[in-house]
């Protein structure tokens, strides 16, 4: 397909990066674990690129979540409405909704939608290029022979269940490594709808089919897997680990209003406040009042002795004249 030529050959010149520093620390050239870890470092190199479409799949699914409430809302107001004018009214509101919020219905599914196509173009890498060892770009025939004739337990990375009949060998990797996939998906959205979402949140139809595909899509890939390469299911197994590595660590840090793990984010900040040790703050001091100043007192004097003291002691009498108006004038 031409139009994948170009994620063919990105997707085949990162696996050539790889494999070269792989092999440049001592691995070796042809090893089966040496292009099945460049198949790795492709899945970290894509999923890194990626993870801001991974941030705002998760706010997207938690807010798609949150507002179901008000969703419902919206449709029994038009229910058993079905005329286009209504039809229009309830979309506009529910658009409205949308924008209001900040949530885009859309968003959940950008990191899926961009990795098929890498998916494919991987597929195709194996398929045509290493298998047929035709080489594409950087992936030269004689770097694409290496590829096909490596061997991972004793299975070549092109090989399929549905295509090795009589191999066990290799259909026990592949079933193994479904097995995995399947496993990881259904933990990844085990995850996302038990720790990130407030109860609720799950009591609506959008939550049903959340359940409902959280048990069919495994179901679905394990039917599908056995017609894919082993480098294919090695790819899908490694980003099923990162997203779920990847989705636990933003649940932890941004969880969902109401979510168990909300919860859980708030006891363990409590938990970190009661072990460090609470400092007192001292009481201020209080403040004085105003006023006028207070004198120092004086001591009593020692009594002089003799006549002189003696003298002292007797009250002295006043002998001023009063005047006429019976008041004691008082000397000048």
């Amino acid at each position: 397909m031409q139009i994948l030529y170009p994620l063919e050959w990105a997707v085949a010149w990162i696996m050539v990066q790889f494999h070269a520093v792989l092999t440049a620390i001592g691995m070796p050239e042809a090893g089966g674990w040496t292009w099945a870890l460049s198949i790795v470092g492709l899945v970290i190199v894509i999923r890194i690129l990626l993870i801001p479409l991974f941030v705002k799949q998760i706010k997207a699914s938690r807010g798609l979540q949150l507002i179901q409430p008000e969703v419902r809302k919206i449709q029994a107001k038009y229910k058993g409405k079905s005329d286009p004018a209504s039809r229009q009214a309830m979309t506009q509101e529910t658009m409205d909704l949308y924008k209001k919020t900040g949530t885009n219905p859309f968003a959940s599914c950008l990191p899926i939608l961009l990795q098929a196509p890498i998916f494919f173009a991987l597929f195709r890498v194996l398929n045509y290029g290493i298998r047929n060892e035709e080489g594409l770009g950087p992936l030269t025939p004689e770097l694409a022979k290496q590829a096909g004739e490596s061997t991972l337990l004793g299975a070549r990375l092109t090989q399929t269940f549905l295509g090795s009949p009589g191999e066990l060998n290799v259909q026990i990797l592949t079933v193994f490594l479904i097995i995995l996939m399947s496993a990881s998906t259904f933990i990844t959205q085990k995850q996302l709808m038990t720790k990130n979402m407030p109860a609720a949140a799950l009591d609506n139809p959008f939550a049903q089919q959340q359940k409902i595909l959280l048990y069919a899509l495994p179901v679905i890939f394990a039917v599908s897997g056995v017609n894919f390469p082993i480098g294919v299911l090695i790819y899908w197994f490694t980003t099923n680990v990162w997203s779920m590595g990847q989705q636990l660590y933003v649940i932890r840090r941004m969880p969902a209003p109401g979510s168990p793990a909300e919860q859980a984010l708030q006891a363990r900040k409590k938990k970190r406040g009661k072990g460090e040790p609470e400092i007192e703050e001292e009481p201020p001091a209080p403040l004085k009042p105003r006023g006028q100043r207070q004198q120092p007192k004086r001591k009593d004097r020692k009594r002089r002795q003799g006549p002189a003291a003696a003298g002292d002691d007797d009250e002295s009498t006043d002998d001023t004249p009063d005047d006429d108006d019976g008041t004691q004038s008082v000397a000048r």
